[in-house]
């Protein structure tokens, strides 16, 4: 039987179980848990569930098999958490760059040829700099759109300018990042105008979950061995990032966070926050 299913963004598709499979894999299950769990969510299904409702049953039933599929598996809920803790997002953005072995500067006010322009990510490596505007959502079903593509378009263009102006030599890109997705227009736009997008979803084989999977750039927020007061407990603290865990464990404790539960934390961490890192 055919189920249709809610998108956050508001439209409706019908439920594609390979599509669960799929998210499953790449979180980190192999092949029969994905199957298993998604056979158990489908008879759980309904006509007109949300994705968020069949996010849940999946990642529930992924964390009592996995945890650390399961936190790979609830890193883009883990971002979307970034609005209520308060943590820039753009300083996220610059955190990745930095561990891909890039300088970076973040908040900086660009001359053009025209105006002043703020950026929001400044990035220098090998040789060429790129300007970042990060557009961050709190929800799922925000896209960032073809006005955002036109405005940094233009942005750019004008902060171009003024660099052949001052006989600047070192090449010039141009990146809007988000949490979420594009839509079509702006991506068609994108390509068209050699502005670079990075997203859910964009580009191909090198997307941000990707990118962060890859360096181990996890934040707390993705933790599946802390409960919503332990992490409010150490974002309050400042503590975003997984691996500073790793590095001062003070913070655990500050938290109310000790013995074997911290342990547990820490195994999780040592795992999800090192690149290449696996947990059963």
């Amino acid at each position: 039987m055919a189920i249709l299913i809610a998108k956050a963004d508001g439209t409706t598709e019908l439920y594609n179980p390979e599509k669960l499979v799929s998210s499953l894999m790449r979180s980190g299950a192999e092949h029969g848990l994905a199957r298993d769990i998604g056979r158990a969510v489908e008879a759980e299904l309904y006509s007109g569930i949300t994705t968020q409702e069949i996010y849940r049953h999946a990642f529930s039933k992924l964390r009592e098999a996995r945890r650390g599929a399961a936190a790979r598996y609830s890193l883009k809920h883990a971002i979307l958490e970034f609005g209520p803790s308060g943590f820039p997002f753009e300083a996220y953005i610059s955190e990745l760059f930095r561990a891909e072995g890039a300088r970076t500067e973040i908040d900086q006010i660009i001359q053009g040829a025209c105006v002043e322009h703020e950026v929001d990510v400044v990035v220098h490596n090998g040789g060429s700099i790129m300007y970042v505007e990060a557009k961050f959502h709190n929800a799922a079903g925000f896209k960032t759109d073809l006005k955002t593509v036109l405005y940094v378009k233009a942005r750019l263009e004008d902060i171009e300018a003024r660099r052949k102006q001052n006989g600047e030599q070192e090449p010039m890109r141009g990146l809007v990042v988000t949490n979420t997705k594009f839509t079509d227009m702006a991506v068609r736009y994108a390509a068209c105008a050699g502005v670079e997008l990075l997203g859910w979803e964009e580009p191909q084989g090198g997307t941000l979950h990707d990118r962060i999977d890859r360096n181990g750039l996890y934040p707390i927020t993705a933790l599946t061995t802390l409960n919503r007061r332990e992490k409010t407990a150490l974002l309050s603290q400042k503590v975003v990032l997984c691996g500073a865990l790793a590095a001062d464990t003070r913070a655990l404790a500050s938290a109310g966070v000790s013995g074997q539960k911290a342990d547990r934390v820490l195994e999780e961490v040592g795992a999800l926050c090192v690149p290449g890192g696996h947990i059963e």
